[in-house]
């Protein structure tokens, strides 16, 4: 897993993006954009709300960041990512097909 940052613009609002692809197997890549310094996090839970993976706990600066998610080791199924950062909370489906 990787966070890089994308573009060099600062954003105005927050937003979270669909996953791309979606479908995928077995990566895939989530963006997301901050528009001023805040603890970001960036989870992965399973459609019954238990915590897979934890991709990003971390103070980030205004920027627009993707994350790289590799899912191999999870069975096929929906999966729900969800991100905070300040007031900001967002969620988003993706699906996982082997």
């Amino acid at each position: 897993m990787s966070v890089e940052t994308v573009g060099s613009s600062v954003p105005v609002e927050f937003n979270l993006s669909q996953n791309y692809p979606n479908p995928f197997n077995p990566s895939t890549v989530i963006r997301f954009a901050i528009p001023a310094e805040n603890l970001v996090t960036l989870n992965i839970y399973s459609i019954t709300g238990e915590l897979v993976a934890s991709l990003l706990n971390e103070v980030k600066t205004a920027g627009e960041y993707e994350v790289s998610f590799d899912a191999t080791s999870l069975p096929t199924g929906v999966y729900i990512y969800k991100i905070n950062a300040g007031s900001f909370s967002s969620v988003k489906k993706m699906m996982l097909v082997k």
